[in-house]
C-alpha cells in the first residue's frame, strides 16, 4: 500500500503542467497501459502456468501412508458413489511409486486417500482427477507390535467404479493392495499400503 501511494505521488508530481518530466511519464503511462491490456487479453499470461499432467501408464503404483483422520469437510471430487461428507469416511496421504506423471518424488506427498473403515468403498484425489472404488475381496491377518497394538497384513482386490479427468478411462479396471496397516494402542491406524491399479 505504501509502495503504491508513493508512486502515484511521483506520477502525479511528474504530470503537472510545466513539467520536464511530463512526456516520460506519458510513455510510461502507455507502456503500463499496453501490459495490462496485454495481461488481460490473453488470461494465463503473468502468472505461472501449472504444468499439464499426463494421462497416466495402463497401470501405476501408488503409496498410501499416515495416520487416518476422520474426514470432517470433505471436497467435492465429482463422484457419484461416494458420499465423503456421510461421517464414515477416514483419510490419509498418497505418495506416488510408478507410473504416476509429474511429481515422482517418494518424499513428497501427491494427494488425499479416502475409506469406509465400516464400508466397503474408498477415494482417490490426486492430480488430474479422482476415482472412487470398491472392495471386493481380501482381509488382514493380525499380529501383536508388542506395544499393546497391532499390525495388520494382507492383500485386497478392488474394483474401480468411476473416475474423473485424466482417470476416465480406469473406469471398470483394478486395485491389487499390498497393506500392513499398524493399529496403535491408543486406537489410531498407521497406514503403509501399495495400490497397484490397472485399467483391466
Amino acid at each position: 500500500m505504501k509502495f503504491t501511494t508513493i508512486t502515484n505521488q511521483r506520477l502525479i508530481n511528474q504530470s503537472k503542467p510545466g513539467s520536464e518530466k511530463e512526456p516520460a511519464t506519458i510513455q510510461r503511462r502507455t507502456l503500463i497501459g499496453g501490459a495490462l491490456v496485454a495481461l488481460l487479453t490473453f488470461p494465463g499470461r503473468g502468472r505461472t502456468q501449472q504444468p499439464a499432467v499426463a494421462v497416466p501408464n495402463d497401470s501405476f503404483v501408488l503409496l498410501l501412508q499416515g495416520i487416518y483422520e476422520p474426514v470432517v469437510h470433505a471436497p467435492n471430487l465429482g463422484l457419484s458413489t461416494v458420499n465423503l461428507d456421510d461421517g464414515s469416511y477416514s483419510k490419509t496421504l498418497i505418495y506416488p511409486v510408478s507410473g504416476v506423471s509429474g511429481n515422482t518424488d517418494m518424499n513428497e506427498s501427491i494427494g488425499t486417500f479416502y475409506v469406509q473403515f465400516n464400508g466397503d468403498l474408498c477415494a482417490y484425489h490426486v492430480p488430474g482427477g479422482s476415482f472412487a472404488m470398491r472392495f471386493t475381496s481380501g482381509g488382514f491377518t493380525p499380529t501383536s507390535d508388542g506395544q499393546g497394538g497391532f499390525f495388520l497384513d494382507g492383500t485386497f482386490e478392488l474394483t474401480i467404479l468411476e473416475g474423473t479427468g485424466i482417470y476416465r478411462s480406469f473406469a471398470g479396471g483394478h486395485n491389487h493392495m499390498v497393506d500392513r496397516l499398524h493399529q496403535l494402542a491408543n486406537g489410531s491406524f498407521d497406514e503403509h499400503c501399495f495400490c497397484f491399479i490397472s485399467r483391466a
